[in-house]
């Protein structure tokens, strides 16, 4: 799902990179307003795993591979804004150092991969968990938003190289969103079975806006 350049044309590249750039502000700042002592060194290792996670690809169908993307996991254990910044920061790394996306279309790859991924995963996440609140609701809420989070991403993919023109709309929104069903999968599954560990053995290290409701 990484964009390369030459992809999209100026206005949709350059309009995302723009709303990517007021995103991540503003992601940074919420996460400056409610720094605890144990978020920092959690973001490095969450950076760290999802990056080395990303390298890693799983067989789907039809000779196409997929790997994690990360977003909903990074959510669920540090929140809709510090997972955000994390997925960007490990997008921005995987371009400038391992050309893995496009330079003008990182802005692009930050709204899909860290906004949609993260933002849009933890918003499911929570409203599944929140029905259920206890560590089944957890579970099912980070899987059903991992697999979601995958799959509008790749819908905002399609859309964002349809109105540039580089395939037609017919056509790659199919493309996408079958290939990335399947991906969803995976990402749920990994992401399961992580946060599965984490319950187990630090089960403080979910994040929760209220810490009374996750008691």
């Amino acid at each position: 799902m990484h964009i390369p350049d030459g992809f999209l044309a100026a206005p949709t590249w350059t309009s995302t990179w723009l709303f990517s750039i007021a995103g991540i502000s503003v992601c940074l700042k919420k996460v400056t307003m409610v720094l605890e002592d144990r978020i920092i060194p959690l973001m490095g290792v969450m950076a760290a795993f999802i990056f080395a996670a990303q390298m890693l690809n799983f067989p789907v169908a039809g000779g196409t591979s997929g790997h994690l993307l990360g977003g909903a996991l990074a959510a669920v254990l540090l929140g809709p804004y510090a997972g955000a910044v994390v997925i960007a920061i490990v997008l921005i790394v995987q371009c400038l150092v391992f050309q893995d996306g496009g330079l003008t279309a990182l802005g692009a790859n930050i709204f899909n991969i860290s906004f949609i991924g993260a933002g849009g995963g933890y918003i499911i996440y929570r409203c599944i968990a929140r029905i259920k609140n206890d560590r089944r609701g957890v579970i099912i809420g980070a899987a059903v938003a991992a697999w979601l989070s995958v799959v509008i991403a790749s819908f905002a993919c399609a859309v964002e190289l349809a109105l540039s023109g580089t395939s037609p709309f017919r056509i790659v929104v199919p493309a996408m969103l079958g290939v990335h069903i399947l991906i969803g999968i995976g990402e749920a599954v990994i992401t399961t079975g992580v946060v599965s560990f984490v319950l187990k053995v630090r089960p403080d290290l979910i994040y929760c806006p209220k810490k009374e409701e996750c008691q």
